[in-house]
């Protein structure tokens, strides 16, 4: 009887045990998560600063190229070079204005693995965002600078000078080499996060946290 009464008591000491170790454990693993997606929202500030920066630089390139082709509807270059401004000041603002969307609509809450889905579709557009509005600069910076010169009075008799189209020249070349490289380092396989330089390093490591959080879930 004693025995039984003995087995009994171990039997439901190691059973309260087993509960609280259970909880500790738990509670463990709740704080875990809890720190390491504070971290990976934190790191996700500066990509959210720089958009807003996008934003602000697309709407300012809106405003220039409207001003732009309004003043020079009888000058074919400078028309043109409005519209292009006008055009890609939307592409601009409305390519930050998505990915600050996508940022937002991260939960937190949710499952790793639905927000390990999210960060990867963040980091998908934000890298077409990157080379959409970032390697057309090549070529954009002078069409800036003609942007500006319409908004002066321009001599329409004048020929458009030979630094313009020499700078032009120039970076049509870089631009094209540009996508030469990518598309060779490409074949070559991807990267190393450490020498990837494309904005995306805070997306990558919240990438990474969400990965160990997975795994300690599984262990």
């Amino acid at each position: 009887m004693d025995t039984t009464m003995e087995l009994d008591d171990f039997k439901s000491a190691w059973q309260t045990l087993d509960a609280r170790l259970s909880r500790q454990d738990r509670l463990q693993l709740e704080l875990l998560r809890e720190r390491k997606l504070d971290n990976a929202r934190r790191g996700l500030r500066s990509l959210v600063f720089g958009q807003w920066l996008q934003l602000l630089l697309g709407v300012g390139i809106i405003v220039l190229g409207v001003a732009c082709w309004s003043r020079n509807l009888d000058v074919p270059a400078l028309f043109a070079s409005g519209v292009l401004l006008h055009a890609f000041g939307v592409i601009t603002a409305a390519m930050a204005g998505l990915t600050l969307g996508l940022v937002a609509t991260i939960d937190y809450s949710a499952p790793v693995v639905v927000i390990q889905k999210q960060m990867a579709r963040l980091l998908r557009f934000h890298t077409v965002n990157s080379n959409v509005c970032g390697l057309p600069w090549w070529i954009m910076w002078v069409i800036v600078v003609l942007g500006f010169a319409g908004l002066g009075d321009v001599d329409r008799s004048l020929p458009t000078p030979a630094w313009i189209w020499l700078s032009l020249a120039v970076g049509i070349a870089g631009l094209l080499g540009t996508w030469a490289w990518t598309a060779w380092r490409a074949r070559r396989g991807p990267l190393p996060d450490r020498d990837m330089a494309d904005g995306c390093d805070g997306i990558r490591r919240g990438r990474r946290l969400l990965d160990e959080i997975a795994r300690f879930e599984q262990e």
